[in-house]
């Protein structure tokens, strides 16, 4: 019996949504870090500033696409249970 091509597309999907949220995570943690950091510095070193900035953005560009297509996927599987295919 050979493996459905939509489903083991679907599980390569919801995969890479979830480790493009856990990337995503990441980079807010790792924003957060700095920043607290950088209060406690008084927020002095551009660098500290600039790579909260980035890991806000790069948080923000990983997690919108990765949360849509995790749900999307959800879906889907629901779907799919629900009317037996």
């Amino acid at each position: 019996m050979t493996p459905d091509p939509v489903l083991t597309r679907r599980l390569k999907i919801a995969a890479w949504a979830r480790h493009t949220r856990t990337a995503g995570y990441i980079a807010y943690a790792i924003a957060l870090a700095l920043f607290i950091i950088g209060l406690a510095t008084g927020l002095t070193s551009s660098a500290l500033v600039t790579g909260a900035t980035i890991g806000l953005i790069a948080g923000s560009v990983l997690l919108a696409p990765a949360i849509i297509v995790g749900y999307a996927v959800k879906a889907a599987d629901r779907a799919d249970r629900e009317n037996d295919w």
